[in-house]
């Protein structure tokens, strides 16, 4: 006698099968960023870039809490430093400066693997990592000095700038690799998330600079919506 199979009429079966499905999920995100250009041996020093950034991001459903999200995210930042020099000329007591006011426009692709924990209800814990690459659009130098005319004359023969510049035409490039560590909550369409980013890749690719590195690493936190 053949007995029936009842298994595919299981409702536990049907309730596992459901918890976790495949699709894609729109989100809009914003938040605050810092950035630090971290430096070694060149003719700056270290800086650091306040911001923010704004963009849209898809993330592919997968099973067991997992989820692969991209996307393209804009972020802009501004930083401000000052190098002081001493003057080469003994009449000439003042103090002696270069100040760079610094904004740098970017372009973020990420590629995140996602875990989440369900909490209680809606109520989710996230983790996350992966890659991003930063497409630099711009990093705008704008210049000022308070500098004697022998002292311009000599820094500007090491090869300083004293006028403002974009540092992306010819002076670093413009693709920062970085890995990104992350996480935060979720409660029903809303994440409140933060990550730390590490620089994978030298920056400085002026051909005049030679045995100098520079890498950009950073911090952000931010709020995503789902749509």
């Amino acid at each position: 006698m053949q007995i029936e199979d009842n298994t595919f009429f299981d409702p536990t079966r049907k309730i596992a099968a459901e918890a976790y499905h495949f699709g894609v999920e729109y989100r809009l995100e914003v938040g605050y960023t810092q950035h630090y250009q971290r430096v070694h041996r060149l003719t700056y020093p270290g800086l650091y870039l306040d911001g923010g950034y704004v963009g849209a991001t898809f993330t592919f459903l997968l099973p067991i809490h997992f989820s692969l999200q991209t996307g393209l995210i804009y972020n802009v930042a501004y930083g401000e430093m000052e190098q002081h020099w001493r003057s080469i000329s003994q009449q000439n007591t003042q103090k002696e400066y270069i100040r760079h006011h610094i904004t740098e426009h970017q372009l973020m692709i990420p590629v995140k693997m996602y875990y989440t924990v369900p909490l209680w209800k809606q109520l989710n814990l996230f983790f996350f990592t992966g890659m991003q690459l930063h497409i630099g659009l711009a990093d705008q130098d704008k210049i000022t000095t308070h500098l004697s005319d022998d002292t311009r004359t000599l820094i500007e023969s090491w090869g300083i700038r004293t006028k403002s510049y974009d540092r992306m035409a010819d002076e670093r490039w413009r693709a920062n690799v970085q890995w990104t560590l992350g996480g935060g909550l979720e409660w029903d369409r809303y994440r409140f998330q933060a990550s730390y980013d590490f620089g994978l890749n030298n920056l400085v690719r002026h051909p005049g600079i030679t045995k100098r590195y520079m890498s950009e690493w950073g911090w952000q936190i931010g709020l995503a919506f789902r749509l």
